[in-house]
């Protein structure tokens, strides 16, 4: 397995892999990998010859200086978590130009960014965006594989894809759960023992919808406001709970189309997200 922290040296080993043939992989991530990395990773060899994981936390994509702060950064664990699983690591210390003038070039996608995170966390993916784009110049994949725990950011990235005519396929990996429901993030791990047990609401309550839903609820206002009912009683400090067109991200008032429910929530400080897909 590779390591590469240059940009150049990066691109030109991606392309020499291209050039003899073999179709290149990108899982961006920003460290701190788990089993739910791990799955993204296993998505993207069924999908080319070569694998590169980037790890970068990338500094444009968080609203609060505390937040990005306390975002654990431990590369020689990733590393060995990762094992031989990877051909290449790309972890930049920088992917931003710290000269004068400063870096001021942004890539941003609009309809999709006005509900759920990105209503929530203003500028927030106009830094995803950005980043992503800087790796897929860097790296120059055939395809990429972002995990649907991360939904809206999935949709945003295909937009982008698309309509900045990027020739790379976009592939989407299934949310993965703990043995008890708690979508696996990053942050779990800094969340308190009864922090943790209280977070299971999210994930329960997303359950107690699909089964809501599976038995005839169509309102979707309704199915919503029980959700964010069950994580506040948990104790949960609610961000949002949509009930949003799978494909729009726009909210919706009945059952009536594919539709994603996501949910927003801090426990014990920590800022947890997750979703189910309703039809």
């Amino acid at each position: 397995m590779r390591v590469f922290t240059d940009k150049r040296a990066m691109r030109a080993w991606s392309r020499s892999e291209r050039a003899a043939g073999r179709r290149v992989a990108l899982v961006p991530t920003m460290g701190s990998l788990h089993a739910g990395h791990l799955s993204l990773v296993d998505v993207a060899r069924r999908h080319a010859d070569t694998v590169v994981v980037s790890i970068y936390v990338n500094p444009t994509q968080f609203d609060r200086a505390d937040d990005l702060h306390a975002y654990p950064r431990e590369l020689d664990a990733d590393l060995a978590r990762l094992g031989g699983a990877a051909d290449a690591i790309f972890a930049p210390h920088d992917m931003y130009f710290r000269g004068e003038p400063p870096h001021e070039t942004w890539v941003e996608a609009e309809s999709l960014t006005q509900t759920l995170c990105g209503a929530a966390r203003p500028g927030h993916f106009r830094g995803v965006t950005t980043v992503v784009a800087k790796f897929f110049h860097v790296v120059e994949p055939d395809v990429a594989v972002f995990g649907d725990k991360d939904y809206q950011q999935r949709r945003v990235i295909e937009r982008m894809v698309r309509d900045l005519d990027f020739p790379i396929e976009i592939v989407a990996a299934p949310l993965v759960r703990d043995a008890d429901g708690l979508a696996l993030s990053s942050r779990n791990a800094r969340l308190s023992p009864d922090a943790r047990t209280q977070a299971l609401s999210i994930s329960r309550a997303l359950f107690a919808a699909r089964d809501a839903v599976a038995d005839g609820a169509t309102d979707a206002i309704a199915v919503a406001a029980d959700a964010r009912a069950r994580v506040e009683v948990a104790g949960g400090r609610v961000d949002y709970v949509e009930l949003v067109d799978d494909a729009t991200l726009r909210p919706i008032a009945h059952l009536d189309r594919p539709a994603v429910l996501a949910i927003a929530a801090y426990f014990g400080g920590v800022r947890l997200i997750d979703n189910i897909r309703l039809s």
